[in-house]
């Protein structure tokens, strides 16, 4: 979250609604009412008992992503006083709601306008012949004004999309809808705005920039205002004004103020204290959110795939959007092949809705659930929803650690037992003083009935008052929760040094107490640089393996179409037109690049045929396809993904000489060609493809875009294996790790041939012999156990291959239920779940998602398992 005074722009993070956040909608519930914990018990508390399942108050299982009902109970179990005084970044239940309030009244403005616009076009269709959109009104150097284009998107208005692009007929390329509004913004759809600052300035004069207003930051002077404004401050306050008055009455001004100065000076230290204190924590959250929202997004300007500040973009920008990716601005698709969104950011309903030429608008802050695709922007910053969301909604870094927690409930117990101590003690002198008991120090009564005069009597229950208040100031710990917050904001800055961005306070606190940490192989064990070093085209071994010589043209030719057609990477010309620059994932960047040295034009292989269908990679089943359609109407379904999987799929295969043979007798020698490869630690993939009936293919779009793509019968075209070299630091950091007590288990998508030998290079494994059978398990085999089973078995995992997101939680959950301190790595939408789940989530900085990145506590901005060592080094050796 960021801190209410913080100054800053868009951010990447959604609101707390969103459904990818799973205990979010959970604890967010507009139906709970809440009061003012800090203020009491009020009538709508809870009773204690029907909360508490234990008989520990302060025993607080699980903090991370805790509920608001959770930290009610807590607060009401531990009688906590003061909370948001205590901690200047506690959460403020009560604020919370009115938050979550003004997110709803927000979405059903929004939602009641667009019901309210679609029904009086509704009616207008009915009734009036001809144009119902208003014509495009120009505006400085564009050909629509920047009222007009917002309220397409805002209303979800296609009838008005549709006559500025002169939609003709549904069965319409999805293009065809956004070319009129593309002509008026002076965007090509496909090589998108050139990279003119002067045509920048200009978007952003006309149509705003992609950021949104923030309530300024609150000056040192409102800090002082807040901090002696604290109930045991304002007790000394008093005490020290009647004490210095009381002195300088009784024993003159030369001496009468000591008693009376102490105190106000000792009040003026602690307010000056507390305020400079949390007036510099604030600036350091503040430091931290702006650099969290700060946020790369990729753009096509020039006819180039650059990276830029999501702060940059501008209205007119073309922007790929893949799986995991967030909305940056409101737009409208160009093309996408299934294309899913996660709207629930902004409608607050987790359902995921498909995007089409009948559905094609988007809005900012929403995710990439499926598919991909390209978005023309047509708003940005204010004029979106997402930023009129965000600029109404102060967001606070409300969040208690497990050591708050406890401390918190500390401090008020040892401040309730100081307040009953300094009453007695109040009760006990009052009694001794006015029974004649108290004596002064030459041994005459201090109170004699009917004799002490009025004066003296209120200068003698005055002392005592101040003697009362006095046990009341030392103790309460004021400074003891004071200085936990201080030192946790301290550890965010120095771990922001160590190339990890803290999204969660209580990260610092509990990544020391990790016993396990679940990784990732590429690109954290792995420098994530790939390249293609070794090729089977049928039986025969290419070498070296981007030798298009020994490739058959029939082979090569339909390589080459599978590649640049089932791909979600780019190939294009650098800005001096001297070489070729690749975009995309590690992975599709080094088959792309292997493509290109074969001799593939990737603009013109993808221009010979065109798109039907489109199964993104998947995960779970660790392979993507297309199917496309040649010029001749001859379909093609092309399909790339782990090796032995595409394989299992294959009934034959291209031979040296382009003929087609029967696999079956051969499938034994490609199994080995695949584990030679695996055993050095090379990825393995491999392309196939079939011809398809067209007749077979579903000719109208709705049946289209729920065509399964057929996965058997396939033909093998290729086998590549990919060389990810390990991190050179990686062994040492391992080794860190174990000398620590910290056991580090790979968790990967590869098979267990390549897991092994990644794990061996990288030290996690010591030697051969530790590869006993549970020690390496497929994700397979490890998802089939019973649920008692996997705890037991999941202390002995040390590689987990062939793995899905689904078997990674698992582990996650097996290893946590046997008392384990998890921290995970992930970096896909897919390693949400195992993010979210653990103890403390690391995600990818360069190539996580921002879902990824979104479940996670901790965000390594450099990709490196040596930084996640780094985080937690300092906490080792304690």
């Amino acid at each position: 979250m960021a801190s209410s005074d913080s100054n800053g722009m868009i951010q990447h993070q959604p609101p707390s609604g969103n459904a990818n956040n799973h205990s979010a909608n959970d604890h967010r519930n507009p139906h709970h009412h809440y009061h003012d914990e800090e203020a009491g018990s009020g009538p709508g508390s809870a009773k204690l008992g029907d909360y508490e399942s234990s008989g520990d108050p302060f025993d607080i299982p699980q903090t991370k992503n805790a509920s608001l009902e959770t930290l009610k109970r807590w607060r009401q179990a531990a009688l906590v006083l003061n909370a948001s005084r205590r901690f200047r970044y506690t959460l403020d239940l009560k604020r919370e709601e009115e938050k979550e309030q003004r997110r709803r009244m927000i979405r059903s403005h929004a939602q009641v306008i667009r019901a309210a616009v679609l029904f009086k076009l509704a009616g207008e269709n009915q009734i009036v012949i001809g144009p119902s959109a208003t014509p495009p009104t120009p505006s400085g150097d564009y050909g629509i004004g920047l009222e007009q284009l917002v309220s397409i998107t805002r209303d979800h208005n296609i009838s008005a999309l549709q006559e500025y692009g002169g939609l003709t007929s549904s069965n319409d390329h999805i293009l065809h809808q956004v070319k009129g509004v593309s002509q008026l913004l002076k965007t090509n759809l496909e090589k998108g705005i050139t990279e003119d600052e002067t045509d920048l300035i200009k978007r952003k004069h006309s149509f705003g920039s992609n950021t949104y207003p923030r309530k300024k930051g609150r000056s040192f002077l409102r800090f002082l205002w807040e901090a002696w404004q604290d109930l045991t401050l304002i007790i000394l306050i008093v005490a020290a004004v009647v004490s210095l008055a009381l002195g300088i009455k009784t024993e003159g001004v030369k001496e009468g103020w000591y008693d009376g100065g102490s105190i106000a000076f000792a009040v003026f230290l602690v307010i000056i204290v507390t305020a400079v204190s949390d007036y510099r924590q604030s600036l350091q959250f503040q430091n931290l959110n702006d650099e969290k929202r700060n946020i790369q997004v990729e753009v096509i300007r020039g006819g180039r795939t650059v990276k830029i500040s999501i702060f940059d973009i501008v209205v007119g920008d073309v922007v790929p959007l893949k799986i995991g990716d967030q909305v940056a601005a409101d737009g409208i698709v160009i093309s996408g092949h299934s294309l899913a969104i996660d709207e629930s950011s902004m409608t607050g309903e987790s359902k995921i809705v498909h995007k089409d030429h009948k559905a094609p608008f988007l809005m900012a802050g929403c995710k990439v659930a499926d598919g991909f695709g390209t978005m023309l922007v047509t708003g940005v910053g204010i004029n979106t929803e997402w930023g009129l969301l965000m600029a109404s909604i102060s967001e606070d870094t409300g969040e208690e650690t497990p050591l708050q927690v406890r401390l918190n409930g500390v401090a008020t117990f040892i401040g309730i037992v100081g307040l009953s101590v300094a009453v007695f003690v109040l009760i006990v002198l009052l009694v001794r003083y006015f029974t004649g008991h108290s004596k002064n120090p030459d041994g005459s009564t201090q109170y004699v009935r009917g004799v002490t005069s009025a004066s003296k009597v209120v200068d003698g229950v005055i002392k005592i008052f101040t003697v009362a208040v006095t046990i009341v100031v030392v103790a309460v710990p004021e400074g003891l929760p004071l200085a936990v917050t201080l030192t946790l904001a301290y550890s965010m800055r120095k771990m922001m040094a160590d190339k990890a961005l803290v999204r969660r306070l209580s990260a610092c606190e509990t990544m020391g107490s990790a016993t396990t940490i679940c990784s990732d192989k590429t690109g954290t064990l792995t420098l994530n640089q790939m390249t293609v070093v070794e090729a089977y085209a049928g039986k025969k071994n290419i070498n070296p393996p981007d030798e298009s010589s020994q490739f058959h043209p029939v082979v090569s030719s339909l390589l080459i179409e599978g590649i640049a057609q089932n791909t979600t990477g780019n190939v294009f010309r650098s800005k001096d037109g001297a070489s070729v620059e690749v975009s995309g994932s590690p992975t599709e960047k080094a088959i792309l690049s292997w493509a290109v040295k074969l001799g593939m034009n990737f603009d013109l292989a993808r221009s010979e045929s065109m798109i039907l269908q489109v199964f993104p990679f998947n995960s779970e089943k660790k392979r993507g396809g297309v199917a496309v359609k040649l010029n001749d109407s001859e379909v093609h379904i092309h399909w790339k993904g782990a090796a032995e999987i595409v394989l299992s799929a294959c009934t034959g295969y291209l031979d040296s000489n382009g003929c087609l043979q029967s696999i079956e007798e051969e499938k034994e020698f490609f199994k080995a060609a695949i584990n030679d490869m695996a055993v050095r630690s090379l990825r393995c993939v491999a392309i196939a493809y079939r011809l398809y009936e067209l007749d077979k293919v579903p000719a109208d779009e709705e049946n289209l875009a729920q065509w399964a793509l057929p996965e058997d019968d396939l033909v093998l075209l290729a086998i590549v294996g990919i060389k990810d070299p390990c991190r050179p630091s990686v062994k040492e950091a391992v080794n860190v790790c174990q000398k620590a007590g910290v056991k580090v288990r790979m968790v990967t998508g590869d098979n267990l041939q390549t897991a092994k030998a990644i794990a061996l290079e990288c030290g996690i494994l010591t030697s051969i012999e530790d590869s006993t059978e549970h020690n390496i398990i497929e994700g397979r085999v490890f998802r089939e156990f019973t649920e008692k089973e996997r705890e037991r078995i999941a202390m002995e995992v040390t590689v987990m291959g062939r793995s899905s997101p689904n078997d990674k939680l698992l582990l996650v959950q097996a290893l946590r239920k046997r008392g384990e301190v998890v921290a995970v790595t992930g970096d896909g939408t897919n390693d949400a779940p195992a993010l979210h789940e653990a103890d403390i989530g690391l995600s990818m900085g360069i190539q996580g998602t921002e879902v990824a990145k979104e479940s996670s506590d901790i965000i390594i901005l450099d990709d490196n398992f040596a930084s996640v060592v780094k985080v937690s080094k300092p906490f080792f050796f304690i």
